[in-house]
């Protein structure tokens, strides 16, 4: 191609603000807008709102089709383009650079009544899309809207508040006074919330909650597919998601990078369509190195959403036995009581495994676990082997980090959950041996939306007798998995050795990323 001829979409090239701020690239804005029932471009009364918007592309892509889709029944081009500018495209910036860039995005100017503005019925600078600086609300070190920690976030009026309008509000339908037909956008993912290390609050449900407080006729946004897993202020949302049925199409990217390049985001991200007067299945369709597969589900059918829809059909078979699950043997995240930073003692009865190796205890100090402290005991960590709870290049797991066993005598902090204890080694070895085969590990990995491993992750693990070694071949056999079922099991899992010293494991001689 000459260079001449060579024109970029400028808002495919913006440099995103944060893992958390990402800007969504046009071609992505337009595969949500294509979910949108194609006569809403021809409706010249239709309203669209994008809430957090940040490059404007949403609001952008949508003017473009309606420029197109409102030529007959406007056929003048610059009374098309007021009429288009002025009644129905609407946007709340989340700071006032993207309100800038969102205006030059939709109306070629910072300016909505610019010199350079395609649109010449604006009176003011802002046009429709507005910035407004909102302050937090703080009750208790924390904002009552957001959950964001006021040492962080408690800041002078040259720093941005990252108050977010559009939810620091009791009553979001007072920011335009009028209803919307459609609300779409990306949506800030996370504040910090003060906690230990990284520790940040989600923030991508609130807007989501409150977009449906104006109950639009529809809803779409992409945020990360976390929500599916529950977990640190999501549980409440992800019981609210699965269990409406208005959900009608959901699409899910396990790595994230094919919708952002570049971004990392754990868990990946997915978008959705909600229709306020439309119900039924939820169409949900998965994306992996740009293979999708599309299945009509209902969403609450399991205790978490499984992303896969491959997937369900093992489960069933798995659930159908009705046997008791591992999450009742698995331990709580503190075994033995003892945090993270636990240190052996100068002296002890007990060896303690923690971070950096192995020490003194005293059994008197334990009170927590006690059952278990003269039990053979297998461990693996909370954290799970792979980044960010993400499948390798290859697109399969190998979940667990770690997995050891500790003889009587022996305890750990919370670094290890403790999934099974026994009286005897040939018992824990064998748990170890089921923990290492494909299906234990991929009936966990149904959970992993980021890197820890929780006790509710060994929901779908059925507890069998560790008096037998349990192999791939037995499970499948004994869960009656069909040929292709066994293929996506094997395509997702990796294998990993049944040897080795104690049962620490390694890959059998498969590279991490081939």
């Amino acid at each position: 191609m000459p260079i001449a001829d060579y024109n970029p979409d400028v808002l495919s090239c913006l440099a995103n603000l944060s893992s958390d701020e990402v800007f969504t690239p046009p071609r992505v804005a337009n595969q949500m807008l294509d979910l949108l029932p194609s006569d809403l471009w021809c409706d010249p009364n239709a309203r669209f709102l994008d809430p957090c918007s940040k490059s404007g592309v949403f609001l952008r892509e949508i003017a473009k089709r309606l420029d197109k889709g409102l030529k007959t029944q406007i056929p003048d081009r610059q009374e098309r383009v007021n009429h288009i500018m002025t009644q129905q495209l609407f946007g709340i910036a989340i700071t006032e650079l993207t309100a800038l860039i969102s205006r030059r995005s939709l109306y070629c100017s910072k300016t909505a009544n610019g010199k350079y503005s395609i649109c010449t019925a604006f009176t003011t600078p802002e046009g429709n899309i507005r910035y407004q600086r909102t302050e937090h609300t703080w009750k208790d070190g924390r904002c009552i809207y957001c959950g964001a920690s006021q040492a962080n976030y408690d800041r002078g009026s040259e720093l941005e508040t990252h108050a977010y309008e559009f939810i620091h509000t009791e009553k979001p339908e007072e920011i335009f006074n009028m209803k919307f037909d459609v609300i779409i956008g990306n949506p800030p993912y996370q504040l910090s919330d003060g906690g230990f290390g990284k520790s940040a609050v989600p923030i991508y449900n609130r807007f989501v909650q409150q977009a449906k407080k104006l109950n639009p006729r529809y809803l779409l946004m992409i945020i990360p597919s976390r929500w599916f897993g529950g977990g640190k202020g999501l549980d409440s949302f992800r019981k609210e998601m699965l269990e409406d049925d208005r959900l009608r199409k959901l699409v899910d990217f396990e790595d994230a990078s094919e919708v952002f390049p570049g971004v990392d985001i754990a868990g990946g991200v997915c978008y959705f369509l909600w229709e306020r007067d439309r119900r039924g299945l939820c169409e949900v369709t998965n994306v992996s190195k740009g293979q999708s597969v599309t299945a009509e589900r209902k969403l609450d059918e399991f205790s978490t959403f499984i992303r896969h829809s491959q997937a369900v059909s093992i489960v069933r078979k798995v659930l159908a036995q009705k046997e008791r699950s591992m999450s009742e043997r698995v331990s709580s995240r503190k075994p033995f009581g003892l945090p993270t930073n636990a240190k052996p003692q100068e002296s002890g009865d007990l060896i303690l495994r923690c971070q950096d190796g192995e020490g003194l205890y005293w059994r008197t100090d334990i009170k927590v676990g006690i059952e278990m402290i003269d039990k053979w005991k297998v461990i693996t960590s909370y954290v799970g082997y792979d980044h960010a709870g993400n499948p390798g290049s290859d697109g399969r797991r190998r979940v667990f980090s770690k997995i050891d066993i500790l003889p009587p005598g022996f305890i750990c902090t919370e670094t290890y959950l403790v999934i099974g204890a026994y009286n005897s080694q040939q018992e824990a070895e064998n748990l170890v041996a089921y923990m290492k085969t494909r299906f234990f590990r991929f009936l966990v990995s149904q959970f992993m939306y980021s890197h820890h491993i929780t006790k509710d992750s060994y929901a779908f693990v059925p507890i069998l007798d560790m008096n037998t070694r349990w192999t791939d071949e037995k499970l499948y056999k004994r869960y009656g998995l069909t040929a292709d079922e066994i293929a996506f099991i094997e395509s997702k899992i990796r294998q990993m050795n049944n040897d080795g010293a104690n049962g620490v494991d390694e890959p059998n001689g498969e590279s991490e990323d081939e």
